[in-house]
């Protein structure tokens, strides 16, 4: 009995190890490093700089001489899975310090897609900030890509650390960036009259693909069949709908093309296409033959231990991957993206800008197109005039303008994205 009694307590014991740690044979967290020798910047001019490792995250601050009482936090991009940890300049520094900000960047503890681990570490650079310089009078937060993700999070969880905020390129829309990956998967399969098998096959890239690829377009994405027009119209349609440069970022770095080889195209555990509509044109009615694929290509509902109600993914070594964006902000927050890539699409702002539209703070959105096809491609002018401006927002009250990208018609105007595009770039239709 007594037997019995202690193997059955012994049972209960590993199931409730198991249950507060996880099975035995559960990969360690990946050990991620700074190299502290590759922190120490030059900064500009009498600026002083500042740099090291705090909780477990490379940091570095620059502070002019003549600081003007004000920080700038900066939120780096998507590092890939390396385990090195490193910090990034923000591209403006020198528009920066030359009108007397300070600034402030971490490596994140962390690499991988975990806009909610950057938050916090970039969070945490107000109070490291505050003990080594000071108390700031004003607080603005900004970043690219990832970090836009970051940014977008960062104001809605600390509500009162920030006064104004400049996404850049950002995955404003969350978990829908993975969303379209997997329906360029599931699109293209179907156009060509498979069933796509969920979930990828792993050897999908080196098989499958490159038969749909054929089948699409040879070469593609340049010289697309019947059935790849189709394919570029429904991904058009699912990335911002008709706008201008879309066809020559279809062909661009980050491109048609990028979206498959990147790898990114597949299904995932915390990806769904339940509700979503395709559509061959901008006609927002469904045709016969729109209604009948709509009706045969694979619905897939989100997995919700990968994909909470609240956007929480995890991935190996339980980190948050993908905390939603609600679009509740109290600030004033200026956004950029480009129109023509698909690697974080335009649509990741109308997304955004119809969330903060349901909050009823639409007026202290305000967002701005750009005519290029690079992934964060910006020039120095757009980014510093986008940062002045946004100042001038927050510390004067001059609401700057911005393009309507919730309508349609605007949109696909010819001229779309002009008024903040400088220069025109190379290859590109010009601006009047």
């Amino acid at each position: 009995m007594r037997r019995h009694l202690a193997a059955a307590l012994a049972t209960i014991l590993v199931m409730a190890v198991l249950v507060l740690v996880g099975p035995a044979s559960a990969a360690p967290p990946p050990r991620w490093f700074v190299d502290e020798t590759t922190l120490p910047f030059t900064p500009i001019g009498d600026s002083t700089a500042l740099w090291g490792v705090h909780a477990g995250s490379g940091w570095r601050i620059e502070v002019p001489a003549d600081w003007n009482g004000d920080l700038v936090l900066y939120a780096h991009g998507f590092r890939g899975d390396g385990l090195e940890l490193t910090v990034s300049n923000p591209r403006i520094r020198a528009h920066l310090i030359e009108q007397g900000y300070a600034w402030a960047a971490s490596s994140y503890s962390a690499n991988g897609y975990v806009p909610g681990t950057g938050a916090k570490d970039t969070h945490k650079l107000i109070g490291l900030f505050r003990s080594k310089v000071g108390q700031p009078d004003g607080v603005y937060l900004t970043g690219h890509s990832m970090g836009g993700h970051v940014t977008g999070v960062a104001i809605e969880q600390w509500h009162n650390s920030f006064d104004g905020a400049l996404p850049m390129c950002g995955v404003m829309g969350d978990n829908e960036l993975f969303d379209f990956y997997q329906d360029a998967y599931l699109v293209a399969e179907t156009l060509v009259g498979n069933e796509p098998a969920v979930p990828t096959p792993d050897d999908y890239f080196t098989t499958g693909w490159l038969q749909t690829r054929a089948a699409l377009g040879s070469p593609f994405p340049s010289a697309l069949t019947p059935v790849g027009e189709r394919f570029k119209d429904v991904v058009e349609n699912l990335t911002g709908g008709e706008r201008p440069i879309f066809d020559q970022g279809w062909l661009g770095p980050v491109g048609g093309a990028f979206v498959f080889n990147f790898g990114v195209a597949t299904t995932g555990p915390g990806r769904e296409n339940i509700g979503t509509t395709y559509q061959f044109d901008d006609d927002p009615g469904l045709t016969a033959e729109e209604q009948a694929f709509n009706d045969e290509i694979v619905r897939i509902a989100a997995d919700p231990q990968h994909r909470h109600r609240n956007g929480l993914g995890r991935l190996p070594g339980s980190q948050v991957v993908s905390p939603a964006i609600s679009g509740d902000i109290d600030i004033p927050v200026l956004s950029l993206h480009t129109l023509g890539e698909l690697f974080v699409p335009f649509h990741m702002e109308q997304i955004y800008a119809q969330r903060v539209a349901d909050h009823g703070a639409a007026d202290l959105l305000v967002t701005r197109a750009i005519r290029d096809v690079n992934h964060c491609g910006f020039s120095l002018a757009e980014e510093s005039q986008a940062f002045d401006d946004l100042v001038s927002w927050v510390e004067d009250g001059v609401v700057p303008a911005g393009d309507d990208v919730l309508d349609a018609a605007t949109v696909a105007n010819p001229t779309f994205g002009c008024t903040f595009t400088v220069p025109d770039r190379p290859g590109l239709p010009p601006c009047p």
